[in-house]
C-alpha cells in the first residue's frame, strides 16, 4: 500500500466526522473543564471559610465533600452524553 493511498483513506474516514461527533466531543471537554474549575471553585470556598471559622472546620469539610461529589455526578453523566455523541 502506498503513501498516498493511506492519506486517501485518512482524508475520507475524516471527512465521515460529522458535526455531531465534534459537538459531542467538545461537549465532553467542556464539561470536564467546568467540573475541575467547580470543584476548584468549592475548594477554595471551603479553605476560606475554615480560616474565617475554624471552629466550623468539621462542617465545612462535610458539605464541601458532599457538594464536590454532586458536581463530579453531574460532570460524568454530561462527558458519557458527550462520548455517545462521538461513537453514534
Amino acid at each position: 500500500m502506498s503513501l498516498m493511498t493511506i492519506l486517501l483513506q485518512a482524508g475520507n474516514e475524516a471527512a465521515n466526522f460529522s458535526m455531531s461527533h465534534l459537538g459531542g466531543a467538545i461537549g465532553a471537554g467542556l464539561a470536564a473543564i467546568g467540573a475541575g474549575i467547580g470543584i476548584g471553585q468549592i475548594g477554595k470556598g471551603a479553605v476560606e471559610s475554615i480560616a474565617r471559622q475554624p471552629e466550623a472546620a468539621n462542617d465545612i469539610r462535610a458539605n464541601m465533600i458532599l457538594t464536590a461529589a454532586f458536581v463530579e455526578g453531574v460532570a460524568l453523566f454530561a462527558v458519557i452524553a458527550g462520548i455517545l455523541a462521538v461513537i453514534k
